[in-house]
């Protein structure tokens, strides 16, 4: 089984409106998105994401409900956020919400577990 392209999924629609909707509902409390606490600033992408991104063994994507690709939305539906491998044999979540809360808003915990969930596809 070897790692295609990893993907983190956003618990929010993009564009303008699903951007606009995920900041009055966080700001009133109805909406919340622990990898856009992770990977986000107030407004942009940090830079240590940026780098934990771009050091990746894999592709790494970042994507919202909306811009999921073919086959991805099955696995991912009603389990955002959340991350998730692409291998030979398909889609396969790596890391859960739950995780992602353990990160405390910090990339280098999100690193750490995302380093010991993607240790089993270094022998492939």
């Amino acid at each position: 089984m070897s790692l295609k392209t990893i993907w983190g999924i956003y618990h929010a629609d993009g564009g303008i409106v699903g951007e606009l909707q995920y900041v009055l509902g966080k700001l009133r409390g109805t909406a919340h998105c622990a990898l856009c606490d992770i990977t986000h600033s107030f407004v942009s992408e940090k830079k240590s994401m940026k780098n934990c991104r771009s050091n990746s063994p894999a592709p790494f994507h970042l994507v919202h409900l909306n811009e999921q690709i073919d086959g991805l939305r099955s696995v991912t539906e009603g389990m955002t956020p959340c991350v998730v491998a692409e291998t030979d044999d398909g889609f396969e979540i790596i890391l859960y919400s739950d995780e992602l809360e353990e990160c405390n808003k910090k990339v280098s915990l999100f690193q750490e577990k995302l380093d010991i969930a993607l240790r089993r596809f270094d022998s492939n």
